[in-house]
Order: structure tokens, then C-alpha cells, then sequence
């Protein structure tokens, strides 16, 4: 039995596509009323606005930028007043940029850091000054398996995400007993941005070595993230929880 969220006010960052979507799609078919922010990609976030307004006809997508300031703060004051409050923000949007370590430029390491790490940091800071203010609240911040493991090639990702684990354990420590935060570090799912028609020859060796033998779907990142924003996981603060098939057992 799928826990309810009847009426659960929640925000996802990088919903317009993949496990974002996913996400969204989960928590509003269990009763949250949900919002997303997207940006640029207005017919990727049209196909998930459509989808979600069947499970809640007030869903609503903002366009914000949330390496940003100013567009964080200005995009937070807009979902708060539109749902009424924050109960869950889940921060997922994040980009990747695959290159050798002398041929990555700083313009692409600092571009990985801001939307991945600066981006939580930035939307999470908002929402839990909403949070403070109602005395409760979740955090739910989408990390990676590649934050333990790393892998060539891709270290600012790598970093971004690491860096994502440890903030999720400092705030978690911070903001107990009312506001809980946690993480979820997906291995390789199927998305436009890291599945099978994306990889390398040598990555697709690579995930062949997965205990469970494929990679991911988003739908099965979605169900935890739902679990951690339901009524069921109020003991859990602090965590990481992959969701690899096995490629990382920490």
C-alpha cells in the first residue's frame, strides 16, 4: 500500500524531465500538491505540467535558474505564496558534463558546481527558512552513487554530488527534530542525461558489473524519494539511501 500525501505542499527542482518528472509524477499520484521548476525547456515542462494536472489541476511549473540568487529567492516566494507554505522540497535538478580533468575548463567545472551544488544549497536554504517558520518539514536532496564511487572523467559531477551528501548530513544535524533531511544517490537510470543511448562504450562495461544486472529506471528513484516525503519515515534523518542496483553498498 502506497502511503498517502493528501495534501502535502511540494516543490521539485529539475522536474521537467527524467527522475525529476518521475518524482513529480509519484508524489501527485499519492495526493501532494505539487510544483516544479524547469529551465528553458518550456515543451519538456509543458508534457510534465499535463501529466501531473491530471492527479492536481492546481500543479503549476516555474522557469528559474537555480544557480541564481535573485531567481531562487524570486521563484521560492512565488511557489510559498501559491501553495500556501512548503512541506517537502526535493532537490533534483542537476547537469553533467563528461571530459578529462585537464581538458575541463573552469567555465564547465564552476557551471556542474553551481547547478548541482550551488543549486541545492541556494533552494535549500529557502525552503527551509519556510520550514523554520512552520516548525516542520522535509529536505530531500538527489545525490549519486558516482559521489562514493567517482569515475573518470567527470570530476566536477563527482564532486557536486559528494559535496550533496555531506551538506544533506550537516543540515540534518542542524534542523532536527523538525525538519528531517535526507538524500537519495540513484546509480545510472535510464534519463536523457545518463542512460544507456548516452554512454560510452566503456561506461556500458562498466554497468554490466551492477549486481542487478541493468540500470535503473527513474519510476524506481521516485518510489523512495515518495517513502522519505510520506508519513512512514519519520525516524529518518541524516541518510543517503542508494538506489544503484548494487554498483555502490555503503
Amino acid at each position: 500500500m502506497t502511503a498517502s500525501l493528501n495534501g502535502l505542499r511540494v516543490l521539485v527542482t529539475g522536474g521537467s524531465r527524467g527522475i525529476g518528472r518521475a518524482i513529480c509524477l509519484s508524489l501527485a499520484a499519492a495526493g501532494a500538491r505539487a510544483a516544479f521548476v524547469y529551465h528553458g525547456d518550456r515543451e519538456a515542462a509543458a508534457v510534465t505540467l499535463n501529466e501531473l494536472q491530471k492527479h492536481d489541476a492546481s500543479a503549476f511549473a516555474v522557469d528559474a535558474d537555480v544557480s541564481q540568487e535573485a531567481s531562487v529567492v524570486a521563484m521560492m516566494s512565488q511557489v510559498i505564496e501559491r501553495l500556501g507554505g512548503l512541506d517537502v522540497v526535493v532537490n533534483n535538478a542537476g547537469i553533467l558534463h563528461e571530459a578529462g580533468l585537464l581538458e575541463t575548463s573552469t567555465e564547465s567545472f564552476d557551471a556542474v558546481i553551481g547547478v548541482n551544488l550551488r543549486g541545492t544549497f541556494l533552494v535549500g536554504r529557502e525552503a527551509i527558512r519556510q520550514m523554520v517558520a512552520q516548525g516542520c518539514g522535509r529536505v530531500i536532496n538527489i545525490a549519486s552513487d558516482l559521489g562514493y564511487l567517482g569515475r573518470e572523467r567527470n570530476s566536477a559531477y563527482c564532486a557536486s554530488k559528494a559535496g550533496i551528501g555531506a551538506m544533506t548530513r550537516s543540515w540534518a544535524r542542524e534542523f532536527a527534530p523538525h525538519i528531517l533531511v535526507n538524500a537519495v544517490a540513484p546509480g545510472p537510470v535510464d534519463t536523457d542525461m545518463l542512460g544507456a543511448d548516452v554512454m560510452s562504450e566503456a561506461q556500458r562495461e562498466k554497468e554490466s558489473d551492477i549486481p542487478l544486472g541493468r540500470i535503473g529506471r527513474p519510476e524506481e528513484v521516485a518510489a523512495v524519494v515518495r517513502f522519505l516525503a510520506g508519513p512512514e519515515a519519520t525516524f529518518i534523518t541524516g541518510q543517503t539511501y542508494g538506489v544503484n542496483g548494487g554498483s555502490s553498498m555503503i
